[in-house]
């Protein structure tokens, strides 16, 4: 066991998508928002992502969630700056950073989504879009703006890599930190999604921890990725056969992370975020196993 890591620094959360999951509202759609806030607090998370289910009023949802001790940490938003007119991605990031000040979340999560293959019935290892080098430009600079609204707000812009999109590989995580402005725009660190790509999470991390601000420990069946592989599932295919787990669950090593987080000071939410269908991976269940192992490996 590493050594404990600061309460008054690292705050756990947990994500909803493992109760009822956004892109495929079949997953969990027996799973209202109240039993899905009421077992992450069984489990003992005080932090939580927003899902489509969350009420989208700030005074119904802060209610709900003080009841339980749980505080808003993040939300999911995904951008279209490389395939839309910026003003429209700008729009709706206002909204969005705005709702999330007001239920005292200090990072919202961005992913580019244009031409991504996350959704699309297509095999996730092939056919990912590779940016130009003015769409590279259109990325970052748009990015850069978000991230001075962000600021302006006092919140910080954490940028998501991620399966199936166009910053996946370990190449393009690299390129994307190199041009982005650093005072602006952070890494939102995926643990998951690196062993997904193929890459070394404690590479990644290691590299840039002092510009991560929010962290999804997400685990991973490696049998499952290589099925996934074989047989050309897509993301949400092997989604629902199993790619993802809980930490401690599956195949990735979480000491040398643990490890990287303690020893780098590092001040701000990890969330624990493993998709699964609910009816073969019972949320509560698989929250109390996540909540177990952190407890035992760093002592939040």
């Amino acid at each position: 066991m590493i050594d404990m890591l600061d309460k008054k620094k690292v705050k756990l959360g947990i994500a909803p998508i493992g109760w009822t999951n956004d892109d495929m509202p079949d997953l969990g759609k027996e799973n209202t928002f109240e039993q899905c806030v009421s077992e992450m607090a069984l489990a003992g998370f005080t932090g939580s992502e927003i899902g489509g289910k969350y009420p989208k009023d700030v005074k119904t949802l802060k209610k709900a969630l003080e009841l339980r001790g749980i505080e808003i940490c993040n939300c999911w938003f995904s951008s279209f700056l490389i395939s839309k007119p910026y003003e429209e991605t700008e729009k709706e990031f206002i909204e969005q950073t705005d709702f999330l000040k007001a239920m005292g979340a200090k990072v919202i999560g961005v992913s580019e989504q244009s031409y991504s293959t996350q959704g699309k019935d297509q095999p996730v290892f092939e056919g990912k879009y590779v940016m130009n080098d003015e769409e590279w430009k259109l990325l970052t600079e748009g990015l850069n703006k978000l991230g001075k609204i962000a600021k302006d707000k006092g919140m910080t812009l954490t940028f998501h890599h991620h399966m199936g999109t166009v910053v996946q590989t370990e190449e393009e995580i690299d390129r994307f930190m190199a041009e982005v402005d650093p005072e602006l725009v952070y890494l939102l660190f995926d643990s998951g999604h690196c062993s997904f790509a193929g890459i070394d999470p404690v590479k990644v991390l290691k590299k840039y921890i002092d510009r991560t601000r929010h962290i999804h420990l997400k685990d991973l069946r490696t049998d499952v990725v290589n099925q996934s592989k074989k047989e050309g599932w897509s993301f949400l295919k092997g989604v629902r056969k199993g790619t993802f787990t809980v930490p401690g669950d599956g195949d990735v090593d979480f000491e040398p992370i643990f490890d990287i987080i303690e020893k780098s000071g590092y001040e701000g939410y990890v969330v624990v975020e493993a998709e699964q269908d609910p009816a073969a991976a019972n949320p509560l269940e698989y929250a109390l196993k996540a909540r177990k192992y952190i407890a035992e490996k760093t002592g939040l």
